[in-house]
């Protein structure tokens, strides 16, 4: 069931998601070679703690972090740890507050130091497609309007969408209806009405799309061990068009 939210809801979502987008700020200034991924789990955890809220992955179906930190080739759920990031990484950060009963969620890919122009192109890339695709997070739309505008702007770069792994609904539970996909044909899917809200996260990589997962049970990577970047926010629609909660 795809539960839509009022005015009240959006508000509450809304000030979740300013608690995401300011740690994801603070994160961004952090990022730099030599800093382990476990430090910027600690530093999250700690700031979104203090802004009297909950960070929503912590425990959610056993994950032990705050932050889903995932480098290079990993595509989504890396755990942190000891890892410690160098110069060339790509580092990609998901991050989910929980705040008056509800929950906003957002991730941005960001690079460590000095990168190649490829990976630069990658993240570019996937942080444009998911503002393609949010231009269709309108009122009578098809959510595969969404989807296919994601699609077709990351492969027109010649990469490749993730398939096994896709967006959702998001309120009360992290993980509402409906799922939404990265790819797809438009005109597809439930019609787009006023109170549904969203997490558009396109997963790009520039090799195959084919992922697998590793021994830990939740770090998901690249099957070619190419590059992967991930962006993603919290969108509300409106009547007036789409509102990006999870966007300082």
């Amino acid at each position: 069931m795809i539960f839509r939210k009022n005015e009240s809801e959006i508000s509450k979502m809304r000030a979740a998601g300013i608690v995401v987008g300011k740690t994801l700020l603070l994160l961004e200034k952090n990022i730099k070679p030599g800093i382990s991924t476990a430090e910027l789990n600690r530093l999250a955890d700690e700031f979104i703690t203090k802004q009297g809220a909950k960070p929503s992955f912590k425990g959610l179906y056993g994950f032990p972090a705050a932050l889903c930190i995932s480098v290079n080739n990993e595509i989504i759920h890396g755990i942190p740890g000891e890892y410690i990031l160098k110069n060339g990484d790509i580092v990609s950060i998901d991050c989910g507050a929980y705040l008056d009963g509800f929950h906003s969620d957002a991730a941005r890919t960001f690079p460590v130091g000095e990168v190649t122009e490829e990976a630069l192109k990658l993240i570019e890339v996937t942080k444009q497609s998911f503002f393609e695709g949010v231009k269709y997070a309108r009122v009578g739309n098809r959510l595969s309007d969404v989807s296919h505008a994601i699609q077709s702007y990351a492969e027109k770069y010649n990469f490749s969408v993730v398939r096994n792994f896709v967006g959702h609904g998001i309120g009360r539970d992290l993980h509402e209806d409906p799922e939404v996909p990265n790819f797809g044909n438009p005109g597809k899917g439930p019609i787009l009405r006023e109170g549904m809200v969203l997490a558009i996260e396109p997963m790009i990589n520039v090799g195959s799309f084919r992922n697998k997962t590793l021994k830990d049970g939740w770090t998901v990577v690249t099957s070619d061990g190419s590059l992967s970047a991930h962006y993603e926010n919290t969108v509300a629609i409106l009547s007036d068009g789409p509102e990006i909660l999870t966007l300082i």
